[in-house]
């Protein structure tokens, strides 16, 4: 079939599965380049730094940070690798999510690579994936020749939903601010045109779900399950992700539902970190704040993609500008396994809350400054299209948001006849 964007209210309902590989193929070239120095994963594994990692596995492995995260490691150091998703496939008349083809095109790469991979499609939240993954990572060990020991762990879920395991009950995230309805400022990714987005207040019960969901519970709960099933390496290193941004979005992000519970995420990392970082263990838990990206959520936040198409025009206008593989090969390279830490993870930067900041170049003050100088200017000139084109990079912001679903990258013929049950050889 030929598959073309199917977009409604800034949201994607499909995906092309050659544009999904291609991207991966990129994002894989870029780590091999920028990440383990043109060299093959073998080399690249031969010339790790000190505490590189070997074994690796990504909870949320598919797309955005946790894919890139895998990438940067299986290519960029050589590691094995297991991963944990949950996507639905394509078949012969229908496409698959973005996801389930960029898992086809990873383990692809990584067979060409000789790299070995194993993939998990199912529900991270529950017990039975948690076994099967613990029955992957002893396979993908053998399978490399080295001890079942995961030497980081990369928790990277973004779900709606989540079961609790312990009780059976399910619960719903939201993404609502917290004592009244905010509205600001959105754009039309299609049509780059500006209007006023609205979102109602949350109650008490929302608010605890979505802690339950997006919190730091499950997180702990992987550890937990790791550790009884003795595939913890002893200077294991685990790592989260979160997101903090400007003061024009702390009503709708930091200080809404979502907000709490990275907060709950902190915490659990602050948990973790001494739990993995004493007695037993020689490693450490951090939560990274990034910078603002597009993503299948971002885009239907009020203000977020108003915010962050302005902030793209800066921050490339500066030569500072990174999408999801480039800000986790810095993360790699700069905090988690710096040359001149010594392996040491008592030598990862942090801020005085613990915390990796990735999101340093995003909140530098003249970036902060000049990207609400332009948004003011839309504002106040009416924010038509034109200006919105003009003063914003709503065209950017177009791009990514497409590319993240396989579509608007260079290369792809998307007039062409092409199979959604599987990926191009």
């Amino acid at each position: 079939m030929i598959i073309k964007p199917m977009v409604r209210n800034n949201i994607c309902i499909n995906s092309h599965p050659a544009g999904c590989a291609k991207t991966v193929r990129d994002r894989i070239a870029y780590a091999v380049q920028n990440l383990a120095g043109g060299k093959n994963p073998g080399e690249a594994k031969g010339s790790a730094p000190a505490g590189g990692p070997a074994l690796v596995l990504v909870l949320g492995c598919s797309t955005g940070y946790g894919l890139a995260s895998r990438i940067a490691a299986a290519f960029g150091y050589g590691a094995a690798s297991v991963g944990v998703s949950l996507e639905k496939p394509g078949s012969s008349s229908k496409p698959g999510t973005p996801g389930w083809y960029n898992n086809l095109a990873f383990d692809a790469g990584a067979a060409e690579a000789a790299l070995v991979s194993r993939t998990l499609e199912g529900d991270a939240f529950s017990a039975e994936t948690k076994a099967r993954t613990a029955g992957a990572i002893r396979e993908a060990a053998a399978a490399v020749g080295i001890p079942p020991k995961v030497d980081l762990i990369v928790y990277s879920l973004a779900s709606p939903v989540r079961t609790d395991p312990k009780t059976g009950i399910s619960y719903r995230s939201v993404i609502k601010p917290i004592g009244g309805t905010y509205s600001g400022t959105t754009l039309d990714l299609m049509s780059g045109e500006a209007r006023t987005a609205s979102a109602c207040g949350a109650g008490g019960e929302e608010i605890a779900a979505t802690i339950k969901v997006m919190g730091g519970e499950d997180w702990e709960l992987w550890i937990e399950a790791l550790e009884r099933e003795g595939l913890l390496s002893p200077s294991v290193r685990t790592i989260a992700y979160t997101y903090i941004g400007p003061e024009l979005s702390r009503p709708i992000y930091r200080d809404g539902t979502i907000g709490r519970a990275k907060l709950d995420l902190e915490r659990a990392g602050r948990e973790l970190n001494k739990k993995l970082s004493s007695g037993v263990y020689s490693g450490g838990a951090w939560v990274s704040v990034n910078k603002a990206l597009v993503t299948r959520a971002s885009a239907v936040i009020p203000v977020i993609p108003f915010y962050v198409s302005t902030l793209f025009k800066v921050m490339k206008s500066k030569g500072i500008h990174e999408g999801c593989i480039e800000q986790i090969v810095r993360l790699y390279r700069e905090r988690l396994y710096r040359a001149d830490g010594g392996g040491d993870p008592a030598k990862v930067p942090v801020d005085g809350e613990g915390r990796i900041r990735m999101d340093d170049w995003e909140m530098r003050e003249d970036v902060q400054r000049e990207t609400a100088e332009l948004m003011n200017r839309v504002i106040r000139e009416g924010a038509s299209p034109d200006t919105v084109s003009e003063l914003t990079d709503i065209r950017g912001f177009k791009h990514d948001f497409l590319e993240a679903h396989g579509f608007d990258v260079e290369g792809i013929d998307y007039e062409a006849d092409i199979d959604p049950s599987r990926i191009p050889a």
